[in-house]
């Protein structure tokens, strides 16, 4: 899956300065580790995240995420299985929404970013290269699933707003201009 996400990466467009230095970062990680993906390379790997709009494209869902207490896009590991990363960040979608009629709206990346997960368990703190992918949802149903304490539907003015959640906040500027 290496070649792929480098293209992916190669050909992404990013909004800010703080995105540009999230995205040298996952190809430069990319680009040097061979298992990327993997969960087993223990400094960070990439993960797959699905920014899902509301059918009016007005909200965006967001879900409050067990293990690290925050509210998030859904998104998480990748797995053998996955064609793509494109269907890694569905399966996820899927998997933490019950949403199954969620449509992709382009193959291309939406947003890159990194960020630190701390140690748990056994597990050393390492870094997520989250790659971000558009998706709509045909209804606004969901089903919350046992990572989340919680999923909402949030408006995009509001989370474009919130300085708190900086990652967040800039996937809403994004939305509200497309």
């Amino acid at each position: 899956m290496q070649d792929p996400l480098i293209a992916l990466l190669n050909a992404h467009i990013p909004v800010d300065a703080t995105e540009a230095a999230h995205l040298r970062l996952a190809l430069d990680f990319v680009s040097s580790t061979a298992n990327c993906c993997s969960r087993a390379t223990l400094a960070g790997h990439i993960t797959a995240s699905a920014w899902i709009l509301s059918p009016d494209r007005q909200s965006a869902l967001l879900t409050h995420h067990k293990k690290l207490n925050r509210w998030l896009q859904l998104g998480g590991h990748t797995d053998d299985a996955d064609a793509s990363i494109q269907a890694a960040a569905a399966r996820e979608a899927r998997e933490e929404s019950g949403i199954t009629d969620l449509h992709l709206l382009s193959d291309a990346l939406f947003d890159v970013d990194v960020h630190p997960i701390p140690a748990r368990g056994n597990e050393p703190a390492h870094y997520h290269y989250d790659l971000r992918f558009l998706f709509q949802a045909q209804h606004e149903d969901f089903s919350v699933s046992e990572e989340s304490h919680a999923l909402a539907w949030v408006r995009l003015a509001t989370l474009a707003a919130d300085s708190s959640n900086t990652s967040v906040a800039r996937m809403a500027r994004k939305s509200l201009k497309t």
